[in-house]
């Protein structure tokens, strides 16, 4: 359930390249399925500028609160406003209809240099 075409972060955060530059950031299946129902998203607004790293919001479960991190350094330019009524999209649907944010990348390259699937499978099987 990794997705091959996808880059991962060892936060488990998943980054798939849009047209016209951007990147869409998600939650991994992993991710999703450790936290549980998750009840309560909160993300940046369109605008805010991020480097790679940096908290941009978090998701809470029915469990915990968890921190999502910035895989790449840039500017969010769209979130996903579903979210707020229906946050269990991200259970459901975690490379679909959960994603959380799109950010336009301040270096496309650092894509590249996240975690591809084998080395995000290796990562999860530890």
């Amino acid at each position: 359930m990794i997705p091959e075409d996808l880059r991962y972060t060892a936060e488990h955060e998943w980054v798939a390249p849009q047209a016209g530059g951007a990147v869409r950031v998600g939650i991994t299946h992993f991710a999703q399925d450790s936290l549980g129902d998750i009840v309560y998203v909160q993300l940046p607004d369109s605008g805010t500028e991020v480097a790679a790293g940096d908290s941009l919001g978090e998701v809470e479960s029915t469990k915990s609160v968890s921190e999502i991190y910035a895989p790449v350094a840039g500017k969010v330019v769209a979130r996903n406003d579903q979210l707020a009524e229906a946050p269990e999209l991200i259970n459901s649907d975690p490379y679909g209809a959960g994603w959380l944010l799109d950010i336009e990348p301040a270096e496309p390259a650092r894509v590249d240099e996240l975690l591809d699937a084998a080395s995000y499978r290796e990562l999860t099987e530890q």
